[in-house]
C-alpha cells in the first residue's frame, strides 16, 4: 500500500517564486534578467504565481510602471484577482523580501526547478511510448526531440495570441532602429545580390529548394552559398553531401576561395603560384565554421540528430543538402513507393528548419520530361516526386544553361536562376555567369521578374 510519503510532489520551492515577485516590485530593472534568463509565466509552480507573473509581464511590454497597484488592476482586467486571493496578498508578497540584492539567485531556483519538473514530463512520456510499443525509431526521434527542446528551454506548447506575438514584434522592430547594424547580423544571404532582393534572403525555418539536372551545376552553385555564409558573413554552415566524399567538398570549396583550377587540382598539375593561393585560401577557411557530412547512407532522423547537435554546440545558421533524392525516409515501410517516402523527407526538413529556426537548403533532380520540350527552361512540374517538395517549399530555385542543351550557342557560361516559386516575393529569373574552371558563378547584373 502507497503512504503519503511515497508520494512526492514534484520539484518547486514556493519561497524563491515569492522572492522573485518581491524583488521585481521593489526593483522592476529585475525583469531584464528575468528575461535573460527565459523565465515565463509556466515557470512558477503555484497558480497564483504564474498568475501574477503572467500581469507583471504585460505590463513590462507595455512599458508600464509594475507595483501593487498597477498589477493589481491588470489582474483586475485578466478577471483573476480574486483567484490571487485579492490586493491583501500582493502586499504580503512585497515585504516577503528586505532587500532585492539576492533576487536573481531566486530566479534561476525558479526556472531550474522549473526544468526539473518538465525532465520529469518527458521522462513520463518517454515511459508511456515504450508501454505503448511504437516503432523503436520513432520512440528515439521523439527522445532527442524532447531533449533538445529541454535544452532550449522550450516548455510550453501553448496557442499563441495575438497580442503576444505583436509585442514581441514591436521589441524587435524597436531593437532594429535603435540598431541598424543588427539587422544584417540576422540576415542569410547567397552573396548574391539579385537573387537576395527577390527571396528577401534565407530566413529561419524556410526550405529552400535548389533543382536542376545532373552536370547543370547546383552542387557548385551551392558551394558558392556555403563559401559566402562562411568566408564573408562569418556564419555556421552544415553541408550534408550524399554524393560526394567530403574531400571532394573541400577540393571544390578551395577551388572557388582560391581561384585555382579544379584540373590543377584534381590532376596535381599546381605550380607555385597556385600553391600560394591555395594556402591563403586554406589559412582562411580554417577559421570557418564549415561542417561536412559525407556519410552515403543517410536517413532522416540521422540527419536530424547531427543538425540538432551542431545548433546545440555551433549555433547553427544554415543547413545545405545535396540531394534530396539520395536520402532515406525514416520507415522501410514503402514498398516501393518513392512519392510516399519523398513526401516524408520534404515535410520532416520543413518541420526541422521550422524548429531549429534555421533555413535548410536542398538540393533536387529534375525529370527527363524537362528535355522532351522545345523550351527547355524548367517548371515546377519537373521536380522528381514533385507533389510534396512543392507544397512544402518556401522557395524553389531551379538552373537553366542553354549551352547544357546547345554547345554552339553564344551565350556559353550563361546560367539562369529560375525562382520558379516565393512564398514571401516574386517569381522571376537571375542571370549568372557560371566559370567552369573554378566552379565560380558571378553576377551579370541581369534580372527579369515575374508577376
Amino acid at each position: 500500500m502507497v503512504s503519503l510519503e511515497d508520494i512526492k510532489l514534484p520539484p518547486h520551492n514556493i519561497d524563491a517564486e515569492k522572492a522573485v515577485i518581491c524583488g521585481i516590485l521593489m526593483d522592476n530593472e529585475l525583469l531584464y534578467i528575468c528575461e535573460s534568463i527565459g523565465l515565463i509565466p509556466e515557470d512558477f509552480y503555484q497558480k497564483e504565481h504564474l498568475f501574477i507573473y503572467k500581469s507583471i509581464k504585460t505590463l513590462w511590454a507595455a512599458r508600464k510602471t509594475v507595483d501593487v497597484l498597477t498589477v493589481a488592476d491588470q489582474l483586475t482586467k485578466d478577471w483573476v484577482l480574486d483567484v490571487i486571493w485579492g490586493t491583501d496578498y500582493l502586499y504580503d508578497l512585497s515585504t516577503f523580501l528586505i532587500t532585492s540584492s539576492s533576487a536573481d539567485e531566486y530566479i534561476k531556483i525558479v526556472k531550474e526547478k522549473s526544468i526539473l519538473r518538465n525532465i520529469l514530463k518527458v521522462s513520463q512520456k518517454i515511459i508511456w511510448d515504450v508501454y505503448d510499443q511504437k516503432e523503436t525509431h520513432e520512440i528515439l526521434w521523439a527522445i532527442e526531440k524532447r531533449i533538445f527542446d529541454l535544452t532550449q528551454n522550450n516548455m510550453t506548447e501553448e496557442i499563441h495570441a495575438i497580442k503576444d506575438i505583436l509585442d514581441r514584434r514591436v521589441e524587435e522592430y524597436m531593437e532594429i532602429v535603435d540598431n541598424p547594424e543588427k539587422i544584417n547580423e540576422r540576415k542569410v544571404m547567397s552573396g548574391y545580390a539579385n537573387m537576395d532582393e527577390m527571396l528577401g534572403w534565407f530566413k529561419p525555418g524556410e526550405l529552400l529548394i535548389l533543382a536542376a539536372r545532373p552536370s547543370m551545376g547546383k552542387t557548385a552553385f551551392a558551394i558558392n552559398i556555403l563559401e559566402h555564409v562562411a568566408v564573408q558573413q562569418k556564419k555556421s554552415v552544415a553541408f550534408f553531401s550524399l554524393e560526394m566524399g567530403a574531400e571532394q567538398i573541400v577540393d571544390r570549396v578551395l577551388s572557388t576561395v582560391s581561384w585555382v583550377s579544379m584540373t590543377k587540382i584534381t590532376k596535381w598539375r599546381l605550380e607555385s603560384e597556385d600553391f600560394a593561393k591555395l594556402g591563403e585560401a586554406m589559412e582562411q577557411l580554417s577559421t570557418t565554421r564549415i561542417f561536412v557530412d559525407d556519410k552515403w547512407s543517410t536517413t532522416i532522423p540521422q540527419v536530424k540528430s547531427k543538425i540538432r547537435r551542431l545548433k546545440i554546440k555551433e549555433g547553427l545558421d544554415i543547413v545545405i543538402i545535396d540531394y534530396l533524392q539520395l536520402m532515406s525516409g525514416s520507415s522501410t515501410g514503402y514498398s516501393g513507393n518513392r512519392v510516399q517516402e519523398i513526401w516524408e523527407i520534404s515535410r520532416w526538413l520543413k518541420e526541422l528548419a521550422r524548429e531549429l529556426e534555421i533555413p535548410i537548403v536542398a538540393l533536387s533532380q529534375l525529370s527527363r520530361e524537362v528535355e522532351k520540350r522545345v523550351d527547355k527552361k524548367p517548371q515546377l512540374s519537373d521536380l522528381r516526386e514533385s507533389g510534396s517538395i512543392e507544397q512544402d517549399a518556401d522557395a524553389v530555385m531551379m538552373l537553366h544553361r542553354e549551352d547544357y542543351y546547345d554547345p554552339d550557342t553564344d551565350k556559353k557560361g550563361l546560367t539562369d536562376i529560375c525562382i520558379r516559386k516565393n512564398r514571401n516575393g516574386p517569381v522571376g529569373e537571375v542571370e549568372l555567369m557560371f566559370h567552369r574552371e573554378i566552379m565560380r558563378f558571378v553576377e551579370t547584373g541581369k534580372t527579369g521578374y515575374g508577376e
